[in-house]
């Protein structure tokens, strides 16, 4: 998941680049939305694994 939020981060930056003001946004608010969710995720991963000890 963390590796579609990097190319909606890529995409966003090739079209603010290119002007292209609303491509831009929404890939840029795409990959948020991606990292936010890979970061929960994360941290769930995380203490899961640490209960499991």
């Amino acid at each position: 998941m963390l590796r579609w939020a990097l190319i909606f981060f890529i995409i966003a930056i090739v079209a603010a680049v290119f002007g292209f003001g609303g491509i831009a946004a929404g890939a840029a608010g795409i990959a948020k939305i991606l990292f936010y969710i890979f970061i929960v995720i994360f941290l769930i991963s995380l203490i899961a694994g640490l209960m499991r000890r």
